[in-house]
């Protein structure tokens, strides 16, 4: 008999070679608000969207769904990623990082597709 966490993690198929990567630091932090959240079965969706005062910006949510239709999935450092069809040629080979200062802290994106940043890092141009 599986457990609904068997059958969640059956159907999640990484591919040899993630597009998107997340830092071990970063893996920490997501693995901490999961739990907290009550959802450590659940993954990391991150996508790009028009704004910001770069052109385009970046999201992260917690996915409870799973793989949505188009979606590529990926694995890294034990963090589920979800990314739609259009975020993924924008997202590729970019790393999800988790950066802890004196002032405070939060999750930042090293994007080697964008050409230009604005000062806050939360968004960019390619």
């Amino acid at each position: 008999m599986q457990t609904e966490t068997q059958t969640a993690t059956q159907s999640f198929v990484p591919p040899a070679t993630p597009n998107i990567t997340v830092t071990e630091s970063a893996a920490g932090k997501i693995k901490e608000l999961l739990s907290e959240e009550g959802k450590v079965d659940s993954g990391l969706r991150v996508f790009v969207q028009g704004g910001g005062c770069s052109g385009f910006q970046y999201g992260l949510m917690i996915e409870e769904g799973g793989v949505g239709v188009g979606d590529q999935a990926f694995e890294s450092n034990g963090i589920r990623l979800f990314v739609d069809p259009v975020s993924v040629s924008y997202l590729k080979g970019a790393e999800v990082d988790f950066v802890d200062t004196i002032t405070g802290g939060g999750f930042t994106i090293k994007n080697p597709n964008a050409t230009s940043t604005c000062g806050c890092g939360q968004s960019f141009n390619v």
